[in-house]
This record gives structure tokens, C-alpha cells and sequence, in this order.
């Protein structure tokens, strides 16, 4: 690296402070945590969520921007982004846990999994067009189901875990010099996984643990801190970081 190359990385004082970043998913979980972590870097946040009640709350409680929108109807997504500044990190979280066996779940719902995903993201990449700015990092979210697919009926969640991760690598081609990575958590302590498993939530987390290499399933605050990584180094592109304590090991 030439001293011109080592300023130009080096003066940067952490990729966040003075940015716009925005964050689909944003109003709780590890969404939530990356924007708050953004936020307290000198970042000026928006977050987009689902219903706007809860958005806007969560918005004025942290002192965010908002919008909202259901990312799967393209007409609201560029509704939603239609008088946004340019973005400088965009953060795409939202997404449901869908489950079901194919021989037996609707078609219709299994297809979520893609729709929420792949084709949201590209609805959205779509609708900001230009002001996604030119150095843009954009950070995907797959999971440890990428890795270690179980017969429980997560078998298409698992291959659209997976195919964003190889979305990823190929927009880091198609759109660069933009950077495009995934973030591939474990299971994690969010409120998605208590709607997920309502009264069963903590005996699963109990058990969960007892078979993970550290004991502990990940906290929101650790993987938003990852996601704050992914936007911060410059030369993270085409990857996928893994934040599960080693659950795809076990």
C-alpha cells in the first residue's frame, strides 16, 4: 500500500460518524442493536419496520428516522424510500421464520422465505437505485441454517439463508465498487425467537445452550456489533461472517 492508499483508509475515522445508515428491520432484535450502536458512532439512522406503530415508538425513543413498509409489496417499499437521502450503509434484516415441510406446508407461505430475502432486496437495491452511494457497504443476513439444515421443516428457509450469501458475492461484482457481505448469526436472544416459539422459548434456549461450545446462544448486541464491523472495514466485501459461538460446529 502506497501512503496516498493509507491515508485514504487510515483518515476515515470509523466509516459511520457523518453517514446515513439505514437499517430494514431495524426496530428490534439485532436490527435494532446495529442502529443504536450506529447511532451512538455518529451516524444518522433510519430504520424501517413492518408496522408503523412500533417503528415510529422505537424511533422516537432513540431519536431515529423511520419509515415503514411490508417488504414483500413492492409498491410500499418504493413508496417508502421515495424521499430518502442518499445512503451510505444499508442493513437488510427483515425477514420472518419460515417453517414448514414442503410435503405439507402451503406453497404460498414457503415462498416468503425467497420473497422476504432475495426479492425484497432486490425491490429495495432497485428503488434506491443512485442514492445507494457509489462506497456503499450493504449487509445481508442469512444464519447458521445455511450451514447445518435440520428435517424440522427449515429446508427452504435454509436455501434462501444460503442463497444470499451467494446473492452477496455476486453483487459485490455486479454493483461494485458498492460492498456486499453477509451476516450469518446463530440462534439469537430476540423477541422474533419468542414469537417464534412463544411458551416453549426458554426451555429451548436452555437446552440449545447445553449443546453449544460456549454455553450461550448470541446476544443482539454482539451481532449488531458485527454489522457495525461489516460497514466500518473497507476491505470486508463478498464475505460472510459468522457470529454463532460455533453452532454450525456442533
Amino acid at each position: 500500500m502506497n501512503t496516498t492508499e493509507a491515508l485514504s483508509v487510515t483518515s476515515r475515522p470509523n466509516g459511520i460518524t457523518g453517514s446515513h445508515v439505514m437499517i430494514f428491520g431495524g426496530s428490534s432484535g439485532i436490527g435494532l442493536s446495529a442502529a443504536i450502536q450506529a447511532k451512538d458512532a455518529g451516524a444518522k439512522v433510519t430504520i424501517i419496520g413492518s408496522n408503523p406503530d412500533r417503528t415510529a415508538s422505537v424511533a422516537m425513543q432513540y431519536g431515529f428516522n423511520w419509515r415503514s413498509a411490508d417488504i414483500t409489496d413492492r409498491e410500499a417499499v418504493n413508496a417508502a424510500l421515495s424521499d430518502v437521502d442518499v445512503v451510505d450503509h444499508l442493513v437488510l434484516l427483515a425477514g420472518s421464520f419460515v417453517a414448514g415441510k414442503i410435503m405439507e406446508a402451503e406453497p404460498d407461505y414457503l415462498r416468503r422465505a425467497f420473497d422476504e430475502r432475495i426479492w425484497a432486496s432486490v425491490d429495495i437495491l432497485r428503488a434506491l437505485g443512485d442514492r445507494l452511494s457509489e462506497t456503499a457497504s450493504v449487509t445481508f443476513i442469512s444464519g447458521v441454517l445455511a450451514d447445518r439444515p435440520n428435517a424440522a421443516g427449515t429446508a427452504v428457509l435454509a436455501a434462501a439463508s444460503s442463497a444470499m450469501e451467494g446473492f452477496a458475492r455476486g453483487l459485490a461484482l455486479e454493483l461494485a465498487p458498492r460492498r456486499f457481505n453477509t451476516l450469518s448469526p446463530g440462534t439469537t436472544n430476540t423477541a422474533l425467537l419468542g414469537r417464534t416459539l412463544g411458551a416453549a422459548r426458554d426451555g429451548y434456549i436452555a437446552s440449545l445452550s447445553a449443546q453449544l461450545p460456549l454455553k450461550q446462544i448470541v446476544s443482539a448486541d454482539a451481532a449488531g456489533a458485527a454489522v457495525l464491523f461489516l460497514m466500518q472495514n473497507p476491505f470486508m466485501n463478498g464475505e460472510v461472517v459468522h457470529i454463532d459461538g460455533g453452532q454450525r460446529l456442533v
